[in-house]
């Protein structure tokens, strides 16, 4: 159970981080914040980077294995890192319909994911 409560977490996380990171790339497109200088497009960034880790933290917490969690340090990152990946995918279609998924960046997500296998062996 603590396994599946931290990658819903990681997911939460991830998409805050996702969101923070890149989201404000479309802020002139939906009119909002259109004239506004990069300090407080910084601002923005940032207050939902404490969401991200509002939830980052305590995935962590709960998923590492010394604190009762089913998950190595190890495990619990390349399993993020397979979630940030996830996350960004999806995040760049809905909202970046022109930016292309290619064969080489499915190549990437396999490797990732047996990153993830060769991790639990």
């Amino acid at each position: 159970m603590k396994g599946f409560f931290t990658i819903g977490l990681l997911i939460l996380s991830n998409s805050f981080m996702t969101l923070a990171w890149y989201g404000h790339l479309k802020f002139e497109e939906w009119g909002w914040l259109k004239k506004s200088g990069l300090f407080i497009i910084v601002l923005i960034s940032w207050g939902l980077a404490f969401f991200e880790y509002c939830f980052q933290v305590p995935a962590n917490r709960i998923g590492y294995k010394e604190n009762g969690g089913p998950f190595t340090l190890f495990q619990l990152k390349v399993i993020q890192e397979v979630i940030t990946l996830t996350v960004f995918v999806v995040f760049s279609r809905i909202f970046f319909k022109g930016e292309a998924l290619t064969f080489n960046h499915l190549l990437v997500f396999l490797f990732l994911i047996a990153a993830v296998y060769f991790s639990f062996k």
